[in-house]
């Protein structure tokens, strides 16, 4: 009976490896197939994607365009439909997000205004659209953003 304890493959379809630099009586010992001297008879030799045989590669040909800003601040983006189900009587900060698996943990936060509030929310987050806060604050919750908890 065929089961996963002797499985093998079918007859001729695989074949032991090169055994390399193992003495002249293999057939490839010494060089190891490799042939004498030149760039691919050396250790960690082999084309590195983009080379063009020494050919200036297309990657330094081009120039360079456009500004990184390694300044630049990335936020996660929240929508007050998925506050909607969170919250209660204590605050929704950015680690209850994370314990929510809404946002990844270490990143800012800024809520945008896509849905309706229902409850009373209490928010403390990065950054807040002005539509977003003036729908909780109308539903009757109250926001503390990123530059109001530093006094």
């Amino acid at each position: 009976m065929l089961s996963l304890a002797n499985l093998s493959p079918k007859a001729g379809s695989t074949k032991q490896p090169k055994r390399l630099g193992r003495g002249p009586g293999s057939g490839h010992g010494k060089t190891a197939g490799r042939g004498h001297k030149g760039f691919k008879s050396r250790s960690g030799s082999g084309i590195k994607p983009g080379f063009e045989g020494g050919q200036m590669p297309l990657q330094r040909r081009l120039p360079k365009r456009g500004f990184n800003n390694i300044f630049k601040k990335e936020f996660a983006l929240v929508s007050l439909t998925q506050l909607n189900g969170l919250g209660g009587d204590e605050v929704i900060t950015v680690d209850t997000l994370v314990a929510a698996g809404i946002v990844k943990k270490g990143m800012l936060v800024k809520v945008l205004a896509n849905g309706e509030v229902t409850n009373a929310l209490k928010l403390q987050v990065d950054k807040i659209s002005k539509a977003a806060q003036n729908k909780i604050e109308s539903a009757g919750g109250e926001v503390i953003t990123g530059d109001q908890k530093e006094a």
